[in-house]
Formats: C-alpha cells, sequence, structure tokens
C-alpha cells in the first residue's frame, strides 16, 4: 500500500526574514509514518524543515515543503498515485499580501486600495512603531483532495481550542461530510501535551478515542489497513 502523510506545520512569508508560522513538531505525523513503515508499506512524507522525520527507512520518501503554495504543488501529483492520504499537517489559513504602518492606513479612506499593494523590499522597514499586516485566506488543501483522486482513502485532522467534546465531534462530522473524507482526527489543543494526545478518530457511524500519540498512529493505521 502506498501511503501519503504530511506533517509539521507551513510557513507564510512576510518578507524575506520574517514569516507566520504554525507551530506543528510533525512528532505525530513521524508516528504514523514509523507505524506504516515497520509493517513494510512505502511511504512518503511531505513535510516542513524543523518537523521530525524518521529515519533510516528504504521504503520512506520525505518531501520538504514550506508553504501552502508549494504544499499544495507537491500534493496533487502525489494524491493522484497514492492509496492513502494522512493529512496530519498544520496548514496556514492566512498568508500575507502587504505591511505597511498605520500612518499609511490612515490615509486611505478606502481600505480595499491597500489590498491591491504588495511589498517590494526584501526587509519591510522596522521604523515605525506599529505595522498593520493584510493578510488573504489561502486554500483549503483537504476540500481539494478528493477531486484530485476520488478513490484515495481520506483521514484528516480537526483542531480546536477549548471546546466540548460535543461540540468538538459536530465539527468533526462536518468536515467529514464537507471534505468527502474517511475519517477525521478531531482534537482539542488543551488535551494536547507532552506525555498525552487526546483525540478522537470519527467516521460517519462511530468515534474511536485515544490517549497518546502512540495510541492515535496505531489506531489510525489499524482503520486504514482494515477499511472497506
Amino acid at each position: 500500500m502506498k501511503i501519503l502523510i504530511t506533517s509539521g506545520g507551513t510557513s507564510e512569508a512576510i518578507d524575506s526574514v520574517r514569516s507566520i508560522t504554525n507551530h506543528a513538531s510533525g512528532r505525530l505525523g513521524a508516528l504514523i509514518a514509523e507505524r506504516f513503515l515497520a509493517k513494510g508499506h512505502e511511504v512518503t512524507l511531505v513535510t516542513t524543515t524543523r518537523a521530525y522525520k524518521p529515519q533510516g527507512h528504504d521504503h520512506l520518501h520525505i518531501i520538504v515543503v514550506t508553504d501552502v503554495a508549494s504544499l499544495r504543488a507537491q500534493l496533487e501529483p502525489l494524491v493522484k498515485t497514492h492509496d492513502v492520504l494522512i493529512h496530519s499537517m498544520a496548514v496556514s489559513d492566512y498568508s500575507p499580501i502587504y505591511m505597511t504602518d498605520l500612518e499609511d492606513v490612515k490615509k486611505h479612506r478606502q481600505l480595499d486600495e491597500l489590498l491591491h499593494h504588495s511589498n517590494s523590499e526584501a526587509k519591510i522597514s522596522s521604523s515605525a512603531d506599529y505595522q498593520v499586516l493584510f493578510l488573504k485566506r489561502t486554500p483549503k488543501i483537504i476540500s481539494l483532495v478528493k477531486s484530485w483522486n476520488p478513490k484515495i482513502l481520506l483521514v484528516g485532522f480537526k483542531l480546536l481550542v477549548n471546546v466540548p467534546q460535543e461540540e468538538l465531534i459536530t465539527v468533526a462530522r462536518h468536515s467529514l461530510t464537507k471534505n468527502h473524507a474517511d475519517y477525521i482526527v478531531a482534537n482539542d489543543l488543551r488535551d494536547i501535551t507532552d506525555d498525552q494526545h487526546l483525540a478522537y478518530l470519527v467516521d460517519q457511524s462511530a468515534i474511536y478515542p485515544a490517549k497518546t500519540k502512540h495510541e492515535l498512529a496505531n489506531l489510525i493505521y489499524q482503520k486504514v489497513i482494515t477499511h472497506d
């Protein structure tokens, strides 16, 4: 079975020295990859520079990306040639388009005009006390997966913060339907520490709990290999 896994967190550049970054470690993605590799599956791991990565496996191919644009460019052809995608990467929801000082913003009565500006300097000046950063929503990569390959088994992830379990499951099921996924891993940031990773693997009919990253990696592996 050809397994495609994403892990780590993307980073969107503001200029050549600054960026907005999702601080995902990639530990869970690496554990999932290790689980499949141990059973002889071929694994492609699309990840980021600082994310954890398995080492020393003959059947492991690692591809490093930076931002959402590079992720999309790498992922689309891979999705078309793999059997399973486990999309655990923390993908940036927004990308910077323009940063300017507050006084410049005050001069524009029509703020929409600034959405068509861009920064030309390699490093934006830090002389102003206040800066305003304009962001644009990035494409939802998970929503594109089944259009690229309707037959791929898709495991997505949904992270919320400090919500009731019922709401967490409801949002996960909505994502399941909206993105035509086979499973969604629902987790709350408050339940993720170095020692635990409380999460729920959700499909259309059942909820499967896990208490640690290792348990969750094993659960995902079992459901993937036994999926009809």
